[in-house]
């Protein structure tokens, strides 16, 4: 018969794997509320070649035709999604559109004018898109639209010896579905196959991978970067012992002509 403290012991064991497996299955609810859950993370989004739409970093400029010297102005959009505006103060416009931001003034200005006629202009400077891989120009690149991939890699200047052009990536992020598609710049050079030329969107990451050539080279390069150090180190130790001994050789010869005298 098992005595009593032995069972407990088990029981206790047990509980502890199952609350184990529990944490380790469900994730922390914390976290869950800080996991992006739609496209690239963004807070402000939207098709800005359909429809330009405001972002952190943009400059808003307005004017009402009616009341051109009272209502006009121009400023750049805060981290916070406001710009400063005469009369209304600071308004909250990022991620509106065009239409949605003159609507939005138009109501604001509604208690001062009976009549107002607005217009808003956005010059676009937050928006931007990505290269990465065997290019000279590599991160964050401003996304001015109506841009093809072949364009973008072209901009971003590939490697002549190490761009694996045949193989370019381009990835639209997204937690539920992001895209990939695999694009032959080759066959847009050689060929004038533009089908796969397609149009990069706010946000695209472009990747530009090396050649197996390039990626051999480079994993040899790791290889041997440890015998690199060490003899880097023992080559300036040598130099630095030989610079030295010819310091202590001159030394001694103006000693011997100081005895000379």
């Amino acid at each position: 018969m098992r005595s009593p403290l032995l069972i407990a012991r088990a029981t206790l064991v047990v509980g502890l794997v199952v609350g184990l497996a529990a944490c380790n299955v469900s994730p922390d609810k914390r976290l869950l509320q800080y996991l992006n859950t739609q496209g690239f993370g963004n807070r402000y989004v939207g098709n800005a070649e359909e429809e330009n739409y405001v972002a952190i970093g943009d400059t808003v400029q307005i004017q009402d035709s009616l009341h051109p010297d009272e209502v006009a102005g121009a400023g750049v959009v805060e981290i916070d999604g406001t710009i400063l505006l005469p009369e209304v103060g600071a308004v909250h416009v990022a991620g509106y559109t065009r239409s949605e931001v003159e609507a939005f003034l138009t109501e604001k200005y509604s208690q001062y004018y009976e009549e107002t006629d607005i217009s808003v202009q956005i010059q676009t400077k937050g928006k931007t898109y990505f290269v990465f891989g065997e290019v000279q120009r590599k991160g964050e690149t401003p996304f001015t639209g109506d841009l093809t991939i072949f364009e973008a890699v072209m901009s971003a200047t590939p490697d002549d010896n190490t761009a694996n052009l045949g193989r370019v990536r381009l990835i639209r992020a997204d937690p539920v579905q992001p895209f990939i598609i695999y694009v032959d710049i080759g066959d847009i050079i050689e060929r004038g196959d533009s089908t796969y030329n397609v149009h990069v969107q706010e946000r695209d990451i472009i990747f530009v991978p090396a050649t197996l050539l390039a990626q051999l080279g480079y994993f040899v390069d790791d290889l041997l970067q440890p015998v690199k150090q060490v003899l880097s180190g023992l080559g300036g130790a040598f130099f630095g012992y030989n610079q030295g001994g010819q310091g202590r050789r001159r030394g001694a010869g103006n000693t011997a002509i100081l005895g000379g005298f």
